[in-house]
Parts: structure tokens; sequence; C-alpha cells
């Protein structure tokens, strides 16, 4: 073997073991693939802001793929009533209002602006929040429970 093959096969070594671990990092994201009425990642988000190991319940937002449900209301449908290009929606969502428990079904009128998968802002009588994804390992243990 001359002194030229070595450097070749040590590249093609790493090569080797590089292109195994990115299919392994690939293959650990288990959970939903962005779909739904929004086109987002199903999961929590939190306000911007805010930190994904210990977020308020008033910064949270868990997202299904039918609807944006808060710390306070469960079972949320967006109705979409307009779609703008750009990927702002204009939604009628009912929720029931509690977090548990029985509770009467409330319907808001809301504007979402999704800017990607993993980000949106919701715009509810004038105010506006954006939001980012948080991955379940970053999120305090109830809210991982309550993601699976």
């Amino acid at each position: 073997m001359n002194t030229r093959t070595i450097p070749t096969l040590t590249m093609l070594a790493l090569t080797l073991s590089l292109g195994a671990s990115s299919l392994a990092l690939a293959s650990a994201d288990t959970s939903p693939k962005p779909g739904g009425v929004y086109r987002l990642k199903p999961g929590i988000y939190v306000a911007n802001g805010s930190d994904c190991a210990a977020p308020a319940n008033a910064a949270i937002r868990q997202y299904d793929g039918k609807g944006l449900s808060t710390a306070h209301t469960r079972a949320c449908k967006a109705t979409v009533r307009s779609q703008q290009r750009g990927g702002s929606y204009t939604v009628d969502q009912s929720c029931i209002d509690a977090g548990a428990g029985p509770a009467p079904r409330v319907v808001q009128r809301q504007q979402i602006v999704v800017r990607d998968a993993l980000h949106f802002t919701q715009v509810i009588k004038g105010d506006r929040t954006s939001y980012q994804y948080c991955p379940v390992y970053q999120l305090p243990v109830d809210l991982q429970k309550a993601v699976r």
C-alpha cells in the first residue's frame, strides 16, 4: 500500500462513520410530521421569550393538527374562513373552555400567520403573540406526558 492510499482510506472511513451518525440522528425524531389545518408540527409551542423547560401556562399553545389549545382549553377545532398567500389564516376556533371537566364550547375569531412548520403568530382581538415549537425532550415532564 502506498502513502497516497492511507489518507484516502481514512477519509472513506470518516465519511462512512459520519454518514451512519447522520442516519441515526435523523431516525431519532419520532414525533409527528408537520400537517393539519396550519401545516405546523404537532406539539407544544411557547411564546417567544419563554423557556421550553419552564413556560408559564399563559405562554403555552398545543397544536394537534385540528386547532391550538391553551392550558385552559381543550378539543379545539379551527374552521378556516379565509387563507391568504404567505400562510395567513382567518379562523373561527371552537374549544371546550376548561382544561378538564364539563364546560361550554366557545368560538373565537383568530388570525394565525404560519412562518414555517415550527413558528406561528396568533392574533386575537388585536393582540399579537408569536410562538415557537419546543422539542419534547426540552419540555417539563408534565408537558412531555401531554404530548405523548
